[in-house]
């Protein structure tokens, strides 16, 4: 197994990791209500995905 000679500093080794980032999810608009949805996913306001409804969603009177 590999075994370090030398220790890494604490910059050295953040130096390293400053590309590691998380990215902003990307969102698209739904096609049926227009609301602001994360790709792949039903949509939350109306239940409907790709253009076909996917979830009942209750009405609140």
């Amino acid at each position: 197994m590999a075994h370090p000679k030398h220790k890494i500093s604490k910059t050295r080794r953040d130096k390293r990791r400053t590309h590691y980032k998380a990215t902003p999810a990307t969102l698209s608009t739904c096609s049926n209500c227009g609301a602001a949805v994360k790709y792949h996913t039903v949509c939350g306001e109306c239940g409907y995905y790709r253009g076909k409804l996917a979830i009942e969603k209750e009405v609140t009177v």
